[in-house]
């Protein structure tokens, strides 16, 4: 597919649920407007997450929203409308939805929990990006722990993330995201952790992680 706008797309996916990517591809898309970013989503995960909570931040009057489409069937042809940033929040219950954003995807983004199994799925999806891309045009791939346990004794989040830097063809994004309460209300809230607490942990982490997926955004807010 040629591109006939200028945007960049960014999937957020893995093959196991459960590793926090609609809470990810919120929080991702409020911060970037917040940035002044033209701002569009796709969620393509049948759970419809991502299109939950930016319908009760919309119902709830919470500005600005965020716009998500939930079109699978002209997914490829619709990606390529959009100026400025585009997220799509996919997984590996609709396969066909997952080929077709990583096809069109300027870098892919992984979220990875800490545990044996998720870094198992994450070796996993790996052969189906390969699969997915075209020859020669194979996105980025930049993977992080989420979900990393706030208990420093506990060693599952840096042997996760050492095992992460190991594999090919991935940059390992070096700041984590924790297991939080104030995630799960960002959700059931629709507000960004930001937004529901400027001070707290989670929006200086979330701040720090976001500026390192798009660096090339000013901080200017």
């Amino acid at each position: 597919m040629t591109k006939q706008i200028k945007n960049q797309v960014t999937v957020i996916a893995n093959l196991k649920g459960g590793s926090g990517k609609s809470t990810v591809a919120f929080n991702l898309g409020l911060w970037l407007q917040m940035k002044g970013q033209p701002v569009v989503a796709y969620d393509l995960d049948p759970q419809c997450t991502l299109g939950d909570v930016a319908e009760v931040r919309a119902e709830e009057g919470y500005a600005p929203p965020l716009v998500v489409y939930q079109n699978r069937d002209k997914l490829v042809e619709q990606l390529g409308i959009h100026p400025g940033q585009v997220l799509v929040d996919v997984g590996a219950s609709n396969m066909d939805a997952m080929k077709a954003a990583i096809s069109v995807a300027d870098r892919v983004l992984i979220p990875v929990p800490p545990s044996q199994p998720d870094v198992w799925a994450t070796q996993r999806f790996l052969k189906i990006v390969d699969e997915a891309a075209d020859a020669g045009n194979r996105p980025e791939l930049m993977a992080f722990v989420n979900r990393a346990d706030t208990h420093r004794a506990v060693r599952e989040s840096d042997e996760t993330e050492e095992v992460l830097g190991q594999l090919p063809g991935i940059r390992l994004v070096p700041y984590r995201l924790y297991q939080r309460t104030i995630y799960r209300r960002s959700l059931s809230e629709g507000l960004g952790v930001f937004e529901l607490s400027r001070r707290s942990k989670a929006a200086q982490e979330f701040a720090i992680f976001a500026q390192a997926i798009f660096p090339e955004v000013k901080t200017g807010k």
